[in-house]
């Protein structure tokens, strides 16, 4: 059983869920284990047969759960929820998932806003293991395979690759041309190697824009068109109550942390960075408090890889090192100024944790456990 699924059938009892994240990560599953044994009906908009009967609305009264699997792709689907729920709310429990954001494809209509709840589902983690692998064997799998069910599951690193091809294929072919009126699919491919390429470290777009010989607005849209995708995420800069901040360009990192193309250190922290946006984005969802993950960098160099702001306050600092167990200088620096609840050193390889005043360094298996 998925981490979401006692959240989501609580709040299924009084609104709507809708259940968004990356493409294959698991929701379909998640789903249908939603679905009471003997009364409840599964739709799928990508399958033909399922989205006449979505369009007809054929289902019947007795079915306690409607659950609508990538219903994001139906031009009208906000109004259409709306009507469904506002008609049904006594009769039926309702689920939409989708591999875009849905809280971002509003497409016109009227406002959703209270009927509805929203959770995000991240790839497995070593806070999220499935039963019979260890969070050693766990921890190799995600820097090689990833955490996505079928690759991490499998555990086979040629067939993974053959995998995430196909995911890229189906998400910049398919689901970008149902979303977006992009036609350059080719460059926005060649955008994502990039990406890929300079994980851990700022985006200029506009020397982007150069190499590809788009314009830095285009890079800027198409990025934000890969995020809504769940194919990356974007970490900012921290600017508050810093005086010495610097404006620097994003960074961008990905849910699989198998797309990671480059040196292993990208690679972990890569790692670190999808175990705390799984938690913050859990913490969102399941609180209310509004989270972000940010970077913090000043004029003088000083950075510290990640920085959890909580309803605009720090909240957390972590730095994550490959193979350095000493403490950052950063990060002692930015504990003393900023003065986070928590702050610490994540070290791939550490076999004895330590602290440093208030700087806990400990190894990555502990650590992400508790992410």
């Amino acid at each position: 059983m998925r981490y979401l699924v006692p959240h989501i059938l609580r709040d299924v009892q009084k609104k709507m869920v809708f259940l968004g994240g990356p493409r294959q990560c698991g929701k379909t599953t998640l789903a249908r284990e939603l679905l009471p044994e003997s009364s409840g009906r599964y739709f799928n908009w990508d399958s033909d047969e399922d989205r006449n009967d979505i369009l007809k609305k054929r289902w019947s009264d007795d079915d306690q759960m409607l659950v609508f699997d990538e219903l994001h792709k139906f031009p009208r689907w906000k109004n259409w929820i709306k009507g469904i729920y506002d008609t049904s709310l006594k009769k039926h429990q309702i689920v939409v998932t989708g591999s875009a954001r849905l809280d971002v494809y509003k497409r016109g209509g009227d406002s959703l806003f209270g009927r509805y709840r929203y959770w995000r589902l991240h790839p497995f983690s070593l806070s999220e293991l499935p039963k019979g692998i260890t969070p050693r064997d766990a921890l190799k799998r995600l820097m090689t395979v990833g955490g996505f069910p079928e690759p991490f599951l499998d555990n086979d690193e040629t067939e993974a690759r053959r995998w995430r091809k196909e995911r890229y294929d189906r998400i910049l072919k398919d689901d970008v041309r149902d979303l977006e009126p992009l036609k350059d699919i080719q460059t926005l491919s060649l955008f994502v190697d990039q990406l890929r390429r300079r994980v851990s470290s700022p985006i200029v777009l506009s020397n982007l824009a150069n190499e590809l010989q788009v314009s830095p607005q285009t890079l800027k849209h198409w990025l934000e068109v890969l995020e809504r995708m769940y194919l990356v995420f974007v970490v900012r800069p921290y600017t508050k109550n810093l005086p010495r901040a610097v404006l620097k360009p994003p960074k961008v990192y990905f849910f699989d942390n198998a797309d990671v193309i480059g040196d292993e250190g990208a690679r972990f922290e890569n790692l670190v960075a999808t175990h705390l946006l799984k938690r913050i984005q859990f913490k969102e969802d399941s609180t209310g408090f509004r989270y972000e993950l940010c970077y913090v960098k000043d004029k003088e160099g000083r950075e510290v890889d990640f920085c959890v702001v909580k309803d605009g306050e720090v909240d957390e600092l972590v730095e994550a090192k490959l193979g350095d167990t000493k403490v950052s200088l950063p990060l002692e620096y930015y504990a003393q100024r900023l003065k986070p609840a928590r702050a610490s050193q994540i070290v791939n390889d550490l076999k004895k944790p330590y602290s440093k005043g208030k700087i806990v360094v400990e190894g990555a298996m502990h650590a992400l456990l508790s992410l």
